[in-house]
């Protein structure tokens, strides 16, 4: 959602209700609620109350009510990971996968991994989809094979020159199996490097362990790729040194020879031929240096790639981030010719794979698996990074009404009774206004703080600070 700096340029009908809102007895309290959410696009409302007591004493401690809240509704927020559907909460998305990401590249003992992480061989391997036919692109800032030059934002960039001849069904098909490659992958993987290194599979696994991070990410023709972090540990994960035998080039060398062996089969069905689908032939293996210093690429780069990439999805390529049920429904959306193309293949295979459920993620082009993804072991995990960011709310709202921390004071026994209801989501429009430039302020002051930590971080390694 784009929202203009000023009131300005508002539309009549927003305009209207954002003076309704600010003139409102409750505006300084919606203010505060908007901005507790970060500026959420689409919170969600709640209705209800929490009770706080002394365990032993009974004595009400504290109690809260949406009763004395505006309209008497307490905002939360969303937490989509879409950046088209909420910007803020998927900004936060973004930096928990940035740290789930760089934890297990730099190490960070209060996210399960040491720092002696950065010793183990990892590399930032990029998997793409196979040529489903010639495309509009830039080869090398060349000419296109259309004779064209086109400029980098060229919309005409990753459509097919003869849409005709273009395999759309193949393209869909291969974006919904998309997640068992990268399944089998995973498993030939290790086959791979107890190959290498001359072992059994049993052997292999006793002496080390692979894990990895990844988030796919949508090329311009459509087609689904994936990024990862892959790196050696011991068989004891992360804290446990990697064998002598578990070198880079050894790991790079796996990598090749798994993604070369990985097949899936697709039966024929009504019109359309068996296929057997494979990775495309542009594999990335790029090692990622501790800092920096001459190697393919740093740790700060493929956590800022992998967390850019982990709030986007098909909508990149022109389509909607909304399910599209039949090709009536698509008729009314503007959506570029290609990516129609690709979510018209998707509804016509349905009824000969049912069970690939391909008009249920028509508007994803068909992939179905999750964008972002890790091993067990690779490092924290997002759910444990929210409940960080959750206990220290609950901490700070804790000193603020003067409860007892159960951390500090153990023998300190408190109840907290609460009842919640489902109350609907969403803002007006004028209150939409002011989330939107609420989310601006508080990212632009965030950036601000992190440049300047960065600076002072930069002058401290010189001796300058």
């Amino acid at each position: 959602m784009t929202q203009p700096a000023t009131a300005a340029g508002l539309d009549p009908t927003t305009l209207a209700d954002l003076l309704r809102v600010a003139g409102s007895p409750g505006f300084d309290r919606i203010q505060e609620q908007i901005r507790r959410t970060g500026g959420c696009s689409d919170p969600i409302h709640l209705q209800g109350a929490t009770v706080t007591r002394d365990r032993r004493t009974g004595q009400i401690l504290h109690h809260y009510s949406t009763d004395t809240e505006p309209d008497g509704r307490l905002r939360i927020a969303c937490g989509n990971r879409r950046a088209s559907r909420c910007p803020s909460c998927a900004w936060t998305y973004a930096g928990d996968t940035y740290h789930l990401i760089r934890a297990g590249l730099t190490g960070d003992p209060n996210k399960g991994t040491p720092e002696t992480i950065r010793d183990h061989p990892r590399v930032f391997a990029t998997l793409t989809a196979p040529s489903f036919g010639p495309v509009h692109n830039r080869p090398d800032n060349r000419p296109c094979r259309c004779g064209t030059r086109h400029p980098e934002n060229a919309p005409e960039l990753g459509t097919a020159l003869d849409p005709t001849t273009y395999d759309y069904a193949g393209a869909v098909l291969w974006n919904n199996h998309a997640s068992d490659l990268w399944r089998y992958f995973t498993i030939y993987l290790r086959r791979e490097i107890a190959r290498h290194a001359g072992l059994t599979q049993k052997a292999a696994r006793h002496q080390s362990r692979v894990s990895f991070g990844k988030v796919a990410e949508y090329q311009k023709r459509g087609a689904v790729h994936f990024h990862a972090v892959i790196r050696f540990d011991g068989p004891d994960g992360p804290n446990d040194p990697p064998p002598a035998w578990a070198t880079l080039d050894l790991l790079t060398d796996a990598i090749r020879a798994a993604a070369a062996r990985v097949e899936v089969d697709v039966p024929a069905a009504g019109d359309q031929p068996a296929r057997v689908l494979r990775w495309g032939t542009q594999l990335d293996i790029q090692s990622i240096g501790a800092f920096g210093n001459g190697e393919d690429i740093s740790e700060q780069a493929v956590a800022s790639y992998v967390a850019k990439y982990a709030t986007k999805a098909a909508e990149t390529t022109g389509t909607v981030d909304h399910r599209i049920g039949n090709t009536e429904a698509l008729a009314l959306l503007d959506i570029p010719d290609h990516a129609a193309r690709l979510i018209t293949a998707c509804l016509d295979l349905h009824p000969l794979y049912p069970d690939r459920r391909l008009r249920d993620w028509a508007h994803m082009l068909g992939f179905r698996g999750h964008f972002s993804t890790k091993s067990r072991t690779y490092s924290t995990t997002l759910g444990a990074l929210r409940q960080a960011r959750a206990d220290y709310r609950a901490a700070q709202q804790r000193a603020a009404l003067g409860l007892p921390d159960p951390d500090d004071h153990p023998e300190a026994t408190t109840l907290t009774l609460a009842h919640w209801t489902y109350a609907g989501h969403g803002h007006t429009p004028g209150e939409s206004w002011i989330a939107a430039n609420i989310h601006r302020e508080i990212q632009a002051n965030r950036e601000t703080a992190r440049e300047e930590l960065a600076d002072r971080t930069a002058l401290s390694e010189e001796g300058e600070w």
